[in-house]
């Protein structure tokens, strides 16, 4: 356990709490065209930026731990380091040194994986996201772990590919499927036999998070293990005809399985070995515990083949999930809330379903559970399991209406909360839906804003990444936006590399802090600037908090 923080004996707070509002996916924008959060009518945060002491803060590569600055941020390492106070290499970064340095491949883990099949006479497995994205995995590790198994002596491999458009272009999946198959080809040339067994997009199948929907890891099962589904002579094929048939984007398209003369050509069977290679934990542990328990009881699985399975990363080290990982995730300690806890402040976490776990997991440095059970309470709203265009309010006015009972009732020191929409809305693509969410967002800030004034509170005001401040593809040299054949703007769904806003609403603020805040800054300086805000002195070795004390 950590100590208590010092008490900033210059300033002692504010008799309300510190309530941190976390707007998912809003940044400022680059270009005019494909802003919507510039777009859509936001009163609350207008008003907010007009009045109130604000800077930008970068959320994305080495200011979030990823390995370069052009790798765009995510809400896991964004809310590692809001909640940790700083930066700390991630996963992409950590899977990467460990494939260049040898150190995955000599390790234990490894080593069984690949002895099991070479034994078996089965086949290695990998299932995973299929992009370069950067955010849940990348296709180079794919292609070193694959290059190894064949410098190793396996003869089989199967490849279950879960097609992205959401990190990277929306209908990019054949700029990865056509070189990976040339790739496979020239292992092939070899005397191996690797390929690509089945698919479908990112948000049909086994990619589900926080059991929001465990019907998608049920059809993963059936396509993946079971080779169970629509058939098709390659990945090409069956990209090109569903959709030709759907009209779907990438993340979105229906699964299917390659298959010769009517038989699947990747099934799963007693032997072999599986990989999980997404190295990010929220998508990957509801697939885990399909292969993993014992009293598995989301859904039927039927035939459970007796395999090695292995993840990326340990996806949950308190529960210690997955038994059997390649890469050791980032050590993570002393949190905000942890630290919070030990001073005796207590604490409310609350968000929707879809990221309900970024303001308590994640937030806490990949930890399950709570510091203490008197002092923190965490409260998820359930989403709806509807496409998020089709409600892109969410449950905005829901996370609002608890978290101004929670202002109202004087219980809390701090008050973290997350609305979803500016991201998980822009990964639809779909503008005006997008539009729609920041704007039902926009009002209910305003209502928390009002409740924070009443109870003589500070709200600060920003985001982990941006999102939908970025919606339209534009050319990287020129600026312009890229149109598809029809003349339409071609939709982004990844994030952006845009920085987010810091704005900080201190209605009974006597002057005790400069109104220009500090410039440069990383989110991780968000934990810091909560701990003076509640009036204490940050730990020595976190970020440097945004506020300039005379």
């Amino acid at each position: 356990m950590v100590e208590a923080l010092r008490k900033n004996p210059k300033f002692r707070g504010r008799r309300g709490p510190v309530v941190l509002a976390i707007l998912d996916g809003v940044g400022y924008g680059k270009y005019a065209q494909g802003d919507a959060v510039a777009e859509a009518k936001t009163l609350a945060l207008d008003a907010l930026h007009s009045g109130c002491a604000h800077t930008r803060l970068k959320a994305h590569g080495s200011a979030v731990g990823l390995p370069s600055d052009e790798d765009m941020g995510n809400s896991e390492v964004g809310h590692n380091a809001m909640g940790c106070g700083r930066v700390f290499a991630q996963g992409a970064k950590l899977v990467s040194a460990s494939i260049s340095s040898g150190a995955m491949f000599a390790g234990g883990v490894w080593k069984k994986l690949v002895g099991g099949v070479k034994a078996s006479g089965g086949s290695l497995h990998f299932i995973g996201l299929f992009s370069d994205g950067n955010v849940h995995s990348h296709i180079d590790h794919l292609k070193a772990m694959l290059r190894q198994a064949a410098s190793e002596g396996v003869g089989r491999a199967r490849v279950h590919i879960l097609l992205d458009g959401r990190d990277v272009g929306e209908t990019s999946a054949l700029e990865y499927i056509d070189p990976f198959e040339a790739f496979l080809a020239e292992l092939n040339a070899g005397g191996v036999d690797y390929r690509i067994a089945s698919g479908g997009g990112r948000q049909v199948i086994t990619m589900d998070r926080y059991g929001a929907n465990w019907d998608m890891v049920r059809k993963g099962w059936e396509i993946h293990i079971q080779g169970k589904g629509r058939q098709f002579a390659g990945a090409r094929e069956a990209v090109e005809t569903l959709r030709g048939e759907t009209q779907a984007i990438d993340q979105d398209l229906p699964p299917f399985v390659i298959a010769e003369g009517g038989k699947p050509v990747g099934q799963v069977e007693d032997g072999d070995s599986v990989v999980y290679f997404n190295f990010r934990g929220d998508r990957a542990l509801e697939i885990t515990s399909a292969f993993e328990q014992d009293g598995f009881d989301k859904f039927d699985r039927g035939r459970r083949p007796k395999v090695e399975y292995a993840g990326m990363m340990e996806y949950d080290g308190d529960l210690h999930i997955p038994k059997q990982y390649l890469v050791s995730p980032p050590s993570i300690d002393r949190t905000l809330g942890e630290y919070l806890v030990a001073s005796g402040v207590r604490q409310l976490a609350i968000s929707e379903t879809q990221k309900y776990g970024h303001v308590t997991y994640f937030f806490n440095g990949n930890r399950l559970g709570k510091y203490s059970e008197e002092l923190e309470d965490y409260v998820e709203i359930k989403s709806d399991v509807v496409p998020f265009e089709q409600r892109p309010w969410m449950k905005c006015a829901e996370i609002t209406d608890r978290v101004i009972q929670a202002i109202e009732g004087g219980r809390y020191g701090m008050i973290r909360l997350n609305f979803p929409n500016g991201d998980m809305v822009g990964h639809t693509g779909i503008y005006q839906a997008v539009v729609c969410g920041l704007e039902g967002v926009d009002l209910c800030l305003g209502r928390i804003m009002q409740a924070v004034k009443k109870a003589g509170g500070v709200l600060v005001v920003t985001a982990d990444h941006g999102n939908s401040d970025d919606m339209y593809e534009h050319d990287k040299k020129t600026g312009k936006v890229l149109l598809k054949e029809d003349g339409s703007p071609r939709a982004k769904t990844a994030h952006s590399l845009n920085p987010v806003p810091c704005i900080i609403y201190d209605p009974e603020s006597k002057g005790e802090y400069s109104a220009a805040l500090k410039e440069g800054l990383g989110i991780s300086s968000l934990a810091a600037t909560s701990m003076e805000l509640l009036g204490f002195i940050p730990p020595a070795d976190y970020d440097p908090s945004v506020l300039n004390f005379g």
